[in-house]
């Protein structure tokens, strides 16, 4: 037998109030109180003490809170009751819960020449034809003496700095180029190869990207408009990490019946980081796609 060393009135106190414990248990079961109270205190002699606490006043009110009285009714529902069940209405969710609305594809226009987003290929040409930018600046820190908007200018200085750090330095051949210039460029290309051939590649007059002054054509290795650019470390890194900057392939490979150009990877399209990350996170490849845009292999 285990000797308790605690003085007995604090055996005593614990032992009253396990036996209230069980008490208010075994009335649960159907066992009389004091007769539960007895079997706790093993019926040694304590029985007075035992019967006073479990008819005790607050060992009654404690017992009668636990006895369910649907319980002792025979044609009692099991169920809960409809007046319960209204009681504990669902919780509104809270904003965290409820679901993403998406990326929003209308934030800006792809009409408007000014927007960050505008689409131009064969079948939209910018409107006004000879569209200027208001905010053209200089691309600092990279060679080729470029100009780009403002936003676009800014996040190529940025681009190339990084890759300057990862090796993989390039030059700008041409960013902004103005109605006028487009036209003789690509009249020299219609000369001196066809139109059909110039058409594949260069963009007639108003219907450049140039002309928006969010795109440029870079260069590195001796690599100049040539799809050797891709195979360059300048190549691979903007095609991996421009998105990062806002920047995009504008012409992928395989999607000349999309976007009416060959494989351009030397040519960047400033679209904003937003966008740039959406279409690498949904591995969406053009903005015709993106935007839900006829496709444009040939001018209408």
């Amino acid at each position: 037998m285990r000797v308790s060393h605690e003085p007995v009135y604090v055996y005593r106190r614990r032992r009253l109030g396990a036996a209230l414990a069980v008490a208010v248990l075994g009335t649960l079961a159907g066992f009389g109180s004091a007769e539960v109270a007895d079997r706790m205190l093993g019926g040694d002699g304590d029985e007075s003490s035992a019967a006073a606490l479990a008819s005790s006043p607050s060992a009654s009110v404690a017992a009668a809170q636990a006895e369910p009285t649907a319980s002792e009714s025979p044609t009692a529902s099991p169920s809960a009751s409809p007046s319960a069940t209204a009681a504990s209405p669902s919780p509104e969710p809270s904003p965290a819960e409820e679901a993403d609305p998406g990326f929003d594809l209308a934030a800006l226009s792809v009409d408007d020449p000014a927007s960050t987003w505008v689409v131009v290929n064969k079948l939209r040409p910018l409107d006004p034809e000879g569209f200027a930018p208001e905010d053209l600046a200089s691309v600092d820190g990279v060679g080729g003496g470029a100009r780009m908007r403002a936003d676009a200018a800014a996040a190529m200085t940025a681009l190339h700095a990084a890759a300057e750090e990862a090796d993989a330095g390039f030059s700008i051949t041409t960013g902004y180029r103005d109605h006028a210039f487009q036209s003789s460029l690509y009249e020299g290309y219609v000369a001196s190869r066809g139109r059909s051939a110039a058409d594949r590649f260069s963009a007639r007059p108003g219907y450049s990207e140039h002309q928006t002054g969010l795109a440029a054509d870079i260069r590195s290795e001796g690599c100049d408009l040539e799809a050797c650019f891709a195979s360059t470390a300048a190549g691979v890194f903007v095609a991996e990490h421009g998105w990062e900057f806002g920047f995009i392939v504008r012409y992928p490979a395989g999607a000349e019946d999309v976007t009416g150009y060959i494989y351009e990877p030397w040519h960047l399209r400033y679209v904003g980081v937003e966008l740039a990350a959406y279409l690498h996170e949904e591995g969406v490849a053009t903005l015709e796609e993106a935007f839900g845009l006829d496709p444009a292999p040939d001018y209408g």
